[in-house]
C-alpha cells in the first residue's frame, strides 16, 4: 500500500508527476482559447450563457451578474463558450431555439448578429492561442536570450546526403530551398521536416556561391525531453570553432518581434507536417493525443517550470492551428460558412449546415480515435 501511494503521489508518480502537469498545460491553453471567444463575443454585444473548462457534468460553478454560468466540468479535455441561441456547445444554430427567445434575447443571440461579428468572435479563439504563444516566447527571449551558431559546415558524415551532394568543410549556408538562413538552427529547422524532398542549398564557398541539391534522410534522434523522434538530416556537423556559438540578447521590442517570427515559423512547420502526413510522407506515430501530451507534460515538469511553460506555448499554437482547419465543428468550419454567407448575402440552409456538421463531427471523432489508438496501442 505504501509503495502504491508513493507511486501515486510522489513528484515522479502518476498524480503529481504526470496528471497535474497535464491538467495545468491543457487548462491554460483551453482557458485562453475560450476566453478569446468570450471577450470578443462580449465586445460584439453577444450574450453568453455558459463558459466551461472541460466537458460533461459540472463539478463546480457560479453565475455572474450577466447570467453567464462559469463552470469546471468533469472531463478536462477541452472547453466551450455557449452563446445565447446556440443549440449546443459547438455554436450550431437552432431555429426552434431562436423562435423561443424573447426580443431582448434575440438582440444578443449569436446567430442574429452580423456575419462579421460572428466571424470575429469565432476567430478570436485561435488568435488568442497564437497571442499566448507569442507572449510566452517574448518573455523567454527577453529573460534568457537565444543561443545561436553561425551556419557553417565543420565536417560531413561519411555516406550522408551532404557528402553525395558535394558539401565541403568550410561551406557557409546562405539559403535552404529559397529561404535565407542566418544561424545553424535555421538550417536544421528547414531540413528536419523535409525528409525525402530534394532541397536546393545555396552555399558560400571561398569567394563564390554554389548551389547543391541534397535530399534529407530520416534519422531517429532524441528530443530535449528524451523522446525518440524521426527527423530529416543531410549529415553536416557544426562545431564551436566555425559555429562560434553565442547568446543573442533582445530588448522588449526585439523579443516580441522574434516571438512573432518564431510563432509564424511553428505555424508553417505544423501546416507542412499535416500536408505531408495526409499524403503519407510522415510517420503516423508523430501524432499523439491526450496520453502523449500527458507524458510530455510530466517530462517537461521534471526539467523545470520554464519547460512546462514552453510546452504550453507549443501546444497553444498547435491547438490554434488545428482549430482553424476548415472542418466543422472546428472554428475553421464555422469561418467557411460565414465566408459563404458573406459572399451569397444569405446564410447556408440549416439542412445543408447540419449535414456538413455531421460529416465534420464524424471526421473529428475519427481523428480523435486515431490519436488515442496511437497513444495506447499503435506506437
Amino acid at each position: 500500500m505504501g509503495e502504491f501511494l508513493t507511486t501515486l503521489f510522489s513528484t515522479d508518480g502518476v498524480l503529481l508527476g504526470t496528471l497535474v502537469p497535464f491538467i495545468f498545460v491543457l487548462t491554460v491553453v483551453v482557458f485562453v482559447h475560450e476566453m478569446g471567444h468570450y471577450l470578443v463575443g462580449r465586445w460584439c454585444g453577444i450574450g453568453v450563457k455558459a463558459f466551461s473548462i472541460g466537458f460533461g457534468p459540472e463539478i463546480i460553478g457560479f453565475n455572474d451578474r450577466r447570467g453567464t454560468r462559469w463552470k469546471l466540468s468533469a472531463i478536462p479535455l477541452g472547453g466551450y463558450v455557449k452563446f445565447v441561441g446556440d443549440m449546443n456547445a459547438t455554436s450550431t444554430p437552432d431555429g426552434e431555439e431562436l423562435e423561443k427567445l424573447t426580443e431582448s434575447e434575440r438582440r444578443v443571440a449569436f446567430h442574429t448578429q452580423p456575419v462579421w461579428k460572428r466571424a470575429l468572435t469565432v476567430f478570436a479563439g485561435p488568435m488568442f492561442n497564437f497571442l499566448l504563444t507569442i507572449a510566452v516566447f517574448a518573455v523567454m527571449f527577453y529573460a534568457y536570450g537565444r543561443t545561436v551558431s553561425e551556419p557553417m559546415v565543420a565536417s560531413i558524415q561519411p555516406g550522408s546526403a551532404a557528402e553525395e551532394a558535394g558539401f565541403m568543410p568550410g561551406d557557409r549556408f546562405v539559403s535552404v530551398d529559397g529561404t535565407s538562413v542566418t544561424t545553424f538552427s535555421d538550417v536544421r529547422r528547414l531540413v528536419s521536416g523535409r525528409a525525402g524532398d530534394p532541397l536546393v542549398f545555396v552555399m558560400h564557398r571561398g569567394d563564390k556561391e554554389v548551389s547543391l541539391v541534397a535530399t534529407p534522410r530520416v534519422v531517429e534522434q532524441e528530443d530535449a525531453l528524451g523522446n525518440k523522434v524521426n527527423v530529416g538530416v543531410i549529415g553536416v556537423v557544426n562545431d564551436e570553432k566555425l559555429g562560434q556559438p553565442r547568446v543573442e540578447r533582445y530588448g522588449a521590442v526585439g523579443s516580441v518581434v522574434e516571438a512573432v517570427r518564431e510563432t509564424g515559423t511553428i505555424i508553417g512547420q505544423t501546416g507542412q507536417f499535416l500536408k505531408r502526413f495526409v499524403i503519407g510522407r510522415e510517420d503516423r506515430c508523430q501524432l499523439g493525443g491526450p496520453v502523449k501530451i500527458a507524458k510530455i507534460s510530466g517530462q517537461a515538469a521534471k526539467l523545470g517550470f520554464e519547460w512546462l511553460v514552453q510546452l504550453v506555448a507549443l501546444l497553444s499554437v498547435g491547438i490554434g492551428f488545428l482549430n482553424l482547419l476548415p472542418i466543422p465543428p472546428l472554428d475553421g468550419g464555422h469561418l467557411v460558412f460565414y465566408g459563404i454567407e458573406a459572399i451569397w448575402r444569405k446564410p447556408v440552409s440549416e439542412r445543408a449546415m447540419e449535414a456538413v456538421y455531421r460529416a465534420g463531427f464524424f471526421l473529428v471523432l475519427m481523428f480523435m480515435g486515431f490519436v488515442f489508438w496511437n497513444d495506447i496501442f499503435g506506437c
